[in-house]
């Protein structure tokens, strides 16, 4: 157990939730429920992590001047120390999620990046880390130049300080372009690694997410593979050791669950659980995250 705050690095993005059900009606109307919320895969690994307790929170990420003051409201609301960097040329970056409404809640991103990956080098002080026992940082990060170069001072840093450091790929879609040759190089150094099934089997070529999460893990000391209704897999050392089963929910939007897991699994460690004791905790988040709209947990009181 390591004394400290966990600082977390990525996205804040506003997120418009269109709920709709069966097929979109192409060229004409398709009724939906419609909601615009805080989001960004950084921002709500940060508001999870917070609402599991135990543990200081810090977010840092960049937005546009259009919606910071509300971002970082949010932010603090749920309990989050914002640490936002406010762009004068690009505005905060929007996604329209479009969630079928049937019995999985399957959803379909449509990004515009705006701010949140003009994060670069210049945003980044070595005093970040100062009272900081764990740097989480948004695979997001990774599909810019800007922002991958954020990333190899960041940590450089946390090295120097041996502050250990987490990283969760965020989207198989950006891999794609990324190209997983990079990725290996890009993310030397991070000691948890926290892929979805998806990102793990097309980062390592394999159809079988156990087979994925023990590529992984000879390359990263931990490799937790979120499933979502299939649980979490724990790999070290090239073997899967734990299987951690998901916790029953009624599917209701499935934004940020893997955001959910990532932010209850990282508090948990920072106050002692073992990994199969995050996990566990963390699947209990993304079970609470899918019956909710968005990718946040409930405001604090």
């Amino acid at each position: 157990m390591r004394e400290g705050a966990l600082l977390v690095v990525g996205d804040v993005i506003t997120d418009v939730v269109a709920r709709h059900r069966g097929p979109l009606a192409s060229g004409t109307d398709t009724p939906a429920v419609i909601r615009t919320v805080p989001g960004g895969a950084g921002a709500n690994v940060a508001c999870w992590a917070a609402r599991r307790g135990g543990v200081e929170v810090r977010l840092l990420g960049r937005v546009g001047s259009d919606s910071a003051a509300w971002h970082e409201r949010e932010l603090a609301a749920s309990g989050v120390r914002p640490l936002l960097v406010v762009d004068g040329q690009a505005p905060t970056g929007t996604v329209i999620c479009l969630v079928d409404d049937g019995a999985a809640a399957e959803r379909t991103f449509l990004t515009d990046s705006g701010a949140s990956l003009r994060l670069g080098p210049g945003d980044w002080s070595d005093t970040l880390l100062d009272g900081v026992a764990r740097l989480h940082l948004s695979g997001y990060l990774l599909f810019t130049e800007p922002s991958r170069a954020f990333v190899a001072v960041a940590l450089r840093a946390a090295r120097a300080r041996g502050v250990p450091v987490s990283l969760d790929p965020a989207s198989a879609g950006f891999l794609v372009t990324l190209g997983t040759d990079r990725f290996p190089a890009l993310v030397e150094g991070v000691d948890v690694l926290l892929p979805s099934r998806d990102e793990a089997c097309l980062l390592t070529g394999a159809s079988d997410a156990a087979d994925a999460a023990a590529g992984l893990s000879r390359h990263v000391p931990l490799v937790v593979v979120k499933q979502g209704a299939r649980g979490a897999l724990l790999a070290r050392s090239g073997e899967v050791y734990a299987r951690v089963p998901a916790v029953p929910a009624t599917p209701h939007d499935t934004t940020g669950a893997g955001d959910a897991f990532t932010g209850a699994f990282l508090a948990a460690l920072l106050t002692g659980a073992d990994p199969e004791q995050a996990a566990a905790e963390g699947c209990g988040a993304g079970a609470l995250a899918v019956e909710r709209t968005g990718g946040r947990p409930p405001a604090r009181a």
